[in-house]
């Protein structure tokens, strides 16, 4: 059984000799603009006021950039601009590869680690987590000696 599967959707069709609809409106629009330019203004300023006009409709009827029609890059800046932004923080962190392998561990490093957790109580998580929340603005003592602390077992090693 042949299925008819359409092929070349995203090309439009060619209305008026190599035209598109889209481009046909944008050159019906510019010859609209022009003619009004034509019946307020002298000759010499509508020479000079058709240029840009020219270029403005032939860009907007023509110029793809990225293969976009340029209308749509004007909307979305304009949408760019004035819709609100969300900024999402990712935390960054890096993959140890496979040739990094930690020593094995000893007994002493085993009662070293398990002495660190112990330090690590409830009352030390919560601790934490007020200063993190007050973005460090309310700092408890025990969690600055903390800190100490391990700084100077890690200095150690």
């Amino acid at each position: 059984m042949l299925f008819n599967v359409p092929q070349y959707i995203e090309i439009e069709d060619k209305i008026a000799g190599p035209f598109t609809a889209k481009q046909l409106l944008w050159m019906f629009g510019m010859g609209a603009v022009l003619l009004i330019l034509w019946g307020i203004l002298e000759l010499t300023y509508f020479i000079l006021a058709a240029i840009p006009v020219v270029l403005i409709f032939c860009a907007l009827a023509f110029y793809k950039p990225h293969g976009q029609p340029l209308i749509k890059f004007i909307i979305w800046g304009i949408l760019f601009v004035f819709q609100p932004k969300t900024y999402i923080w990712r935390r960054d962190y890096e993959k140890k590869s496979r040739k990094e392998k930690e020593p094995e561990a000893s007994v002493d490093s085993f009662r070293e680690k398990k002495e660190n957790k112990e330090m690590i109580l409830a009352k030390n998580i919560t601790d934490f987590s007020r200063t993190l929340d007050s973005e460090g603005r309310e700092r408890s003592e025990r969690m600055l000696e903390i800190i100490k602390q391990n700084r100077q077992a890690h200095s150690k090693k």
